[in-house]
């Protein structure tokens, strides 16, 4: 007959539960790319799951009974939080690693975690939890026609763009390789560029929340849409090209557009 294993000590099965899971949260930084922090999530979201499963099994005292059965419930809420945080990463609601760390550390399941553990050391078992380090949510924008690339303004075309849609919204005119101009929409406003130098260019626009000046990118709600038709401006001795375009749908509208990944997306 084999003998019965012994269930280890309670403090030693909750290190053993947590020590992974504390790798994973430490792994996550505002500072990575958009798939290594998906990565480093989906590590942190399968040790969250793999320590609340762990833990059923673990043999808790009298005294921490109540207390243990918070951790698991409140690690299988982690394991879902993070996984939201993922699904959000791969929708573009969430389009920087900095708004997904927001997210994280605002998640219920890890604040439920941390609080759960914290009296559990109270009560004479601890174990270290990494609880990942990000500033608020920000609502961070440029003022209507800011420039984020001023190309020379030294021709006569001009551009019009009504925002329309449902967040502010960057446009961009691409010349062969190279971004040309590229400037800030606000929700609902209007914004003109002069001085355009004649050529054919291709027209992008980006839209979303919270522009991130640094990365030029805006951290939720992305989009990356670029015009069908190209617009090109010429100048001649008696006329000059002027182009109006609308972010939103238009009754009798003609310009088509197209969604593109990310990863081609002309920078601004």
């Amino acid at each position: 007959m084999s003998p019965t294993p012994t269930a280890p000590p309670y403090g030693t099965a909750l290190a053993d539960g947590i020590g992974p899971l504390n790798t994973a949260l430490g792994r996550l930084s505002a500072g990575s790319t958009p798939d290594a922090i998906d990565g480093d999530l989906a590590q942190a979201e399968d040790a969250a799951a793999d320590a609340a499963a762990g833990l059923r099994l673990a043999v808790a005292p009298d005294a921490v009974a109540d207390t243990h059965r918070q951790l698991r419930t409140a690690l299988e809420r982690l394991a879902v939080d993070l996984g939201a945080v993922r699904s959000g990463l791969d929708a573009h609601r969430l389009c920087a690693p900095s708004s997904a760390l927001a997210e994280t550390a605002a998640a219920q399941g890890l604040k439920d975690t941390a609080a759960a553990l914290s009296a559990l050391a109270s009560a004479g078992y601890p174990a270290t939890l990494t609880v990942p380090q990000a500033g608020p949510v920000q609502n961070r924008a440029l003022e209507n026609g800011a420039f984020v690339r001023k190309g020379r303004a030294d021709g006569h075309g001009e551009l019009t763009v009504d925002n329309g849609g449902g967040g502010d919204a960057v446009l961009t005119l691409v010349r062969g390789s190279d971004t040309a101009y590229s400037f800030y929409v606000v929700k609902g406003r209007t914004a003109k560029v002069t001085g355009i130098r004649d050529g054919a260019y291709d027209v992008y626009f980006t839209g979303g929340s919270d522009w991130d000046a640094g990365t030029k990118r805006f951290t939720r709600d992305c989009s990356f849409t670029k015009f069908d038709d190209g617009l090109d401006f010429a100048t001649t001795s008696r006329t000059y090209s002027t182009w109006k375009l609308s972010l939103r749908p238009v009754v009798g509208g003609n310009a088509s557009t197209t969604n593109v990944p990310a990863d081609t997306f002309p920078a601004p």
